[in-house]
């Protein structure tokens, strides 16, 4: 009998802020373990939105799945991926965690220590559904501090620059499923992070059930601990593989 077993795509989910070049630093080392990887453009429109954006893309995708998302990834890929049997397994980076009911930003709240929201500037822009709403920037000015403090300055004036915002909505919109209920979950935890409190971090990596690591980093632990993230993502595969 055979005892081979399929490589997962590996499909990357940014956050708010973020884009998918803040994936760069894992995906050569996940290419060199075997993976195809996929790092996504989230809308950042919506969360049913952006969830069917990206349920648009797993349907593309042949064989196993492991989804990675950060910060409002989580909440997106954690509607997603709900009843896909395809996927393996989801890795929680720095992330949210919701329960079906709950909304990103009532979880960025929950325990006291979040400073990324009195960073933020409103600017009116179209909504999906139509009319208008509010896409949500952090003041390049205070990027670094609530969200890239251990970036090199550089670094980080670069990704304030290109950073994608998210509508206000999106934000507000209660979770419809929640897929870590059925799918094995990895949770990596950032200790420094400023938009999601530790705390919250930690009680809904727990609430879940997921396998928790600890890393000393800023919310952008993507960019700044790639190592890291690139560690997580290869066990939640290795763990998972068919």
């Amino acid at each position: 009998m055979s005892t081979s077993t399929t490589k997962q795509t590996i499909v990357l989910v940014h956050g708010a802020f973020a884009d998918s070049s803040s994936w760069n630093g894992s995906i050569a080392d996940l290419q060199a373990a075997g993976h195809r990887v996929l790092a996504i453009a989230n809308p950042l429109r919506g969360l049913e939105h952006d969830a069917a954006y990206l349920r648009s893309v797993l349907a593309g995708i042949d064989g196993p799945v492991v989804i990675a998302g950060h910060s409002y990834g989580g909440s997106v890929m954690s509607v997603a991926a709900d009843g896909n049997p395809d996927v393996t397994a989801l890795v929680y980076v720095a992330s949210f965690l919701p329960e079906i009911g709950e909304s990103t930003g009532e979880l960025a709240t929950k325990f006291p220590g979040a400073q990324l929201g009195g960073a933020l500037t409103p600017i009116p822009a179209p909504a999906p559904s139509g009319g208008t709403g509010d896409d949500l920037y952090i003041r390049p000015e205070e990027f670094r501090a609530v969200f890239a403090a251990d970036v090199p300055a550089e670094t980080a004036a670069l990704m304030a620059a290109t950073q994608r915002p998210i509508l206000q909505q999106a934000l507000a919109d209660p979770l419809t499923a929640a897929a870590w209920r059925s799918i094995p979950s990895w949770s990596l935890v950032a200790r420094q992070d400023l938009a999601i409190p530790l705390e919250s971090e930690r009680f809904m990596a727990e609430r879940a059930g997921a396998t928790t690591v600890e890393v000393d980093a800023s919310h952008a632990v993507t960019v700044s601990r790639p190592d890291a993230v690139t560690e997580i993502v290869l066990d939640a595969a290795r763990t998972t593989a068919r």
